[in-house]
């Protein structure tokens, strides 16, 4: 089936206050101090070596329509707004070129808590839509978003490398970027029945070259923001299956997480191998919405 991936229009972020963003995610006795760790009952296995959550269903093989590229970032000054003089990095997850590079992706590097493959190829619908064609699409609506409050916005990647880039360089461009917050785009690929997103933290790690105790509670609270909002702005329920019901997930074993120095979180969006979530991940207007959340929530986040 044909997927519009047309230019995102410009739109500015709808402001909301902070106690309706953390409100509409603290649905449970849980509330918003974090999900359950992996191996909970009833959790999605990581799939392995990628750093991401989506789990290792097969991906269809047949050749993958290439994401439609953005334009280019302005070169005129952006607009003076709430988020002049701010920095976001978004790192859409996986790369559209990654399934033609498996010896390359495969290739371990350090995540400072042990070794894992470079990256994966992400997951896909069951008729064909990639992550990888999600998460470049999510992210230049977000980024337009973004531009528009203000904010100086950078992409890990716009596919415009063979492959890559690796987990550890993701996490290294938002360092080198002094990113004031990071958000990296993802969908999972869990079982037929699980639905709903979830927002992947960092754990408290420290090792090698991983240490996360400055980001922890700056990257819980930009976290639960966007959770909030997400739900409120997408009417996408959180997980029923990671998380507890919070949307909310800490992670101690990602790369992207654990090499960062500045505030992180992954966004799962949705579980493309479910239909219904399928439905609305191949959804134009759907996507929208998300970039959308997403842009409330970091609003939130860098304005609180």
């Amino acid at each position: 089936m044909p997927y519009d991936d047309s230019p995102p229009p410009t739109r500015r972020a709808r402001p909301l206050s902070v106690a309706a963003a953390l409100a509409a995610v603290c649905l449970t006795a849980a509330g918003c101090g974090g999900g359950q760790e992996p191996g909970e009952a009833g959790a999605a296995s990581p799939r392995p070596g990628g750093d991401a959550a989506t789990s290792t269903a097969p991906v269809p093989t047949g050749k993958q329509p290439e994401p439609t590229a953005s334009a280019s970032p302005s070169a005129k000054p952006l607009p003076k707004g709430p988020l002049t003089g701010r920095t976001v990095v978004i790192d859409p997850g996986h790369n559209p070129g990654n399934r033609d590079h498996t010896r390359e992706i495969n290739r371990q590097v350090d995540i400072g808590t042990g070794r894992k493959e470079c990256d994966t190829t992400g997951t896909a619908t069951n008729d064909g839509y990639a992550e990888a064609r999600f998460t470049l699409d999510v992210s230049h609506r977000l980024r337009v978003l973004l531009e528009a409050e203000g904010a100086r916005v950078r992409l890990t990647h716009d596919a415009d490398r063979p492959f890559g880039p690796c987990i550890d360089e993701r996490a290294r461009i938002g360092n080198e970027a002094k990113a004031d917050a990071v958000v990296s785009v993802h969908a999972d690929g869990s079982a037929v029945g699980n639905r709903g997103f979830h927002v992947i933290l960092p754990a408290g790690v420290k090792g090698g070259g991983a240490n996360t105790s400055k980001i922890v509670k700056s990257s819980a609270d930009l976290g639960a923001r966007i959770a909030g909002h997400f739900v409120r702005t997408t009417g996408s329920a959180p997980s029923n299956y990671i998380g507890g019901n919070t949307g909310l997930n800490t992670r101690d074993d990602l790369g992207g997480l654990n090499l960062s120095t500045v505030p992180k979180v992954f966004v799962e969006c949705g579980n493309m191998r479910d239909p219904k979530d399928a439905a609305l991940l191949t959804s134009a207007s759907w996507r929208q919405k998300a970039a959308q959340g997403l842009a409330d929530g970091i609003t939130s986040y860098l304005k609180g």
